[in-house]
């Protein structure tokens, strides 16, 4: 210990000092020729030298063995402390191997997410990956709502149009047709930041154009008197495409509601489909009313004699409980009557055909 080794050297420093000061008092004595104890003085000043010398001796060998205790004790703290450290280094540098292993493979799924977008703008590229994909979409989302009763993919109508999807709701309404859109190059042009405000207004004027004549081609092809609704769908596979459709173009927007077709994206799909679940539901339900209202009698009907069942057991359970008191009162009357017979406690009583005798005659009789 640091302050421990002080103290000692301290100690001994002030050991010293008291020495050379007493050596040096007795020095002038042993130098005074008057002196008669000068012999003395110096058998004493020997011997003191001797004593201080072996006390010395002993001071500089506890103080070595303290220094020593001390070293091999801080030593031995130092090890320690040096292993906590290694351990928490230790700790630190697997947490952060974790955490490199982390990002890692955050890295490998953002390389592989990168691939997959790029491989998803080279599928939406092209024309007819786009019509499939979004066919694919309306397939998937249709088919996770409605009962396979209650739709057809790919239906071929009387006029030869295959439309990507009839739904088959009760009258009014009718058979609905879906089909998908995808106008998404000219979308594309219109908000290249690349591109100067010329292009992009072409763009955009085209890509109103596309949605006009989508909204023509869905109208003209798919909405049948007779046959089909009043009204058709256009399924829009992009939610960003269909809120600048609506956000931006309301014109668009207007000019397909004339033409009784009604744009959707995947969410707004989502809310037509399950409307028209509820729909289907209520008017299976209705159908079967007269069924439900039959078993509804019937089970009024049974429910009723299920009551007078019942309360005709709760008589006889009360009739049971009455007979079970009145069994169990003449129980203990009969006990009782065993434990007076056992006891001798029979009262005798006089025998009625007894003639009783007069003891005493009257006179004269």
């Amino acid at each position: 210990m640091p302050e421990l080794t002080l103290v000692f050297a301290v100690v001994a420093l002030l050991v010293l000092a008291w020495a050379a000061w007493r050596v040096a008092a007795l020095e002038r004595k042993l130098k005074d020729p008057t002196s008669a104890l000068a012999p003395l003085l110096e058998e004493k000043h020997r011997a003191m030298l001797t004593d201080l010398h072996t006390g010395l001796t002993l001071q500089g060998d506890r103080l070595g063995r303290n220094l020593a205790d001390s070293s091999e004790r801080l030593s031995t703290k130092i090890d320690q402390r040096l292993d906590q450290i290694a351990g928490k280094v230790s700790e630190r540098l697997d947490d952060v191997m974790q955490r490199l292993a982390t990002i890692d493979e955050a890295q490998k799924k953002i390389e592989s997410l990168t691939g997959s977008v790029v491989s998803l703008q080279e599928l939406l590229g092209d024309k007819r990956s786009r019509g499939a994909f979004g066919e694919v979409q309306l397939e998937a989302l249709v088919r996770n709502v409605l009962p396979p009763q209650a739709f057809e993919m790919q239906y071929t109508l009387s006029n030869g149009s295959r439309v990507d999807c009839v739904l088959r709701l009760p009258p009014p309404t009718g058979m609905v047709a879906v089909d998908s859109k995808f106008p998404l190059e000219n979308y594309h042009r219109m908000l290249d930041r690349e591109a100067n405000e010329t292009e992009r207004a072409l763009a955009q004027r085209q890509f109103k154009a596309d949605v006009r004549k989508h909204v023509d081609d869905i109208a003209g092809k798919y909405i049948i008197a007779n046959e089909t609704s009043d009204g058709a769908v256009m399924f829009i596979p992009a939610e960003a495409v269909f809120a600048e459709i609506h956000a931006y173009h309301p014109e668009v927007v207007e000019y397909a509601i004339a033409k009784r077709v009604w744009i959707v994206s995947p969410t707004t799909l989502m809310a037509v489909l399950n409307t028209a679940r509820a729909v289907l539901k209520d008017v299976e339900t209705r159908r079967h009313i007269h069924v439900i209202q039959e078993e509804l009698a019937k089970l009024g009907t049974d429910f009723q004699r299920f009551d007078e069942r019942m309360k005709k057991l709760a008589d006889h359970i009360r009739q049971a409980h009455e007979d079970a008191e009145d069994v169990q009162v003449s129980s203990r009357k009969i006990s009782q009557r065993f434990q007076q017979i056992e006891s001798a406690e029979i009262e005798e009583k006089p025998a009625a055909n007894v003639v009783r005798l007069e003891t005493e005659r009257k006179p004269g009789g």
